[in-house]
């Protein structure tokens, strides 16, 4: 019998495609505020707890960073008059979308579940994204999405989205979620989640196309422009390494 040889990509050959490390934080069942200790486990190596711990610092030094940038101050972002606004300006690409937290968002103990606003924050992000190219966009990668305080069911979250750094075949958008208790009206508004998402353009073949310049508009921009441009560098010499590592 003649035995036909399929090409891999139809012979079930695997490949990586999405690669990410998630950090968790146990809670009491009796108190779901209260965090308890995580029990220790046995690693197969002093090598691979080595590198657990140096990534568990790094995350935690980006969490601190972070929460000092952001502090208490609610930034809110409206939607664009995208008649006034100059094509390829933060202003023109900035977007906002609503949510009301509902029961088959949350757990079982009525905390939103993190993918629920994880899904919500790439939707915003994607939308900014192809306001300022208008092509085919798809996700690129995720910087450290940052769970800074849980949401509760009822609440109502403003996912919000902005251009902050554009190379030649990629940008970037910062994402942060605000809640906005409904029940518990007198906690206040609270900043939850902060994220940033990387993107790049497509045509028609799938092929990267190149991205518009970024029009920056102000002190400010230009500042997040600049530590955006930090955080690029930073991750393509990441990816090199890992690449390295793997041939």
């Amino acid at each position: 019998m003649h035995k036909r040889h399929l090409p891999s990509r139809y012979a079930g050959a695997k490949k990586l495609t999405n690669k990410a490390t998630l950090w968790y934080v146990p809670l009491s069942l009796q108190n779901v505020a209260k965090i308890i200790e995580v029990p220790p486990i046995e690693y197969s190596s002093p090598e691979q707890e080595e590198a657990g711990k140096k990534r568990y610092e790094a995350q935690k030094l980006e969490r601190i960073e972070t929460k000092e940038r952001n502090g208490e101050i609610i930034m809110s972002i409206s939607l664009p008059d995208r008649q006034t606004k100059e094509p390829y300006t933060v202003a023109f690409s900035q977007s906002s979308l609503i949510h009301l937290v509902g029961p088959s968002d949350c757990t079982l103990y009525g905390f939103v579940h993190g993918g629920v606003t994880m899904k919500l924050m790439d939707e915003v992000a994607g939308i900014v994204a192809a306001r300022h190219c208008k092509t085919n966009i798809v996700t690129a990668s995720v910087d450290a999405i940052n769970f800074h305080r849980k949401i509760k069911k009822g609440c109502v979250i403003t996912v919000s989205g902005r251009m902050t750094f554009t190379s030649n075949k990629s940008m970037e958008i910062e994402v942060f979620v605000d809640a906005d208790p409904l029940v518990e009206a007198e906690k206040g508004k609270y900043r939850a989640v902060t994220a940033f998402f990387t993107y790049i353009s497509l045509d028609k073949e799938n092929k990267p196309l190149p991205v518009p310049p970024l029009k920056l508009e102000g002190e400010e921009e230009q500042k997040r422009f600049e530590e955006g441009k930090a955080r690029y560098l930073q991750n393509k010499a990441k990816r090199l390494t890992d690449k390295e590592r793997q041939q």
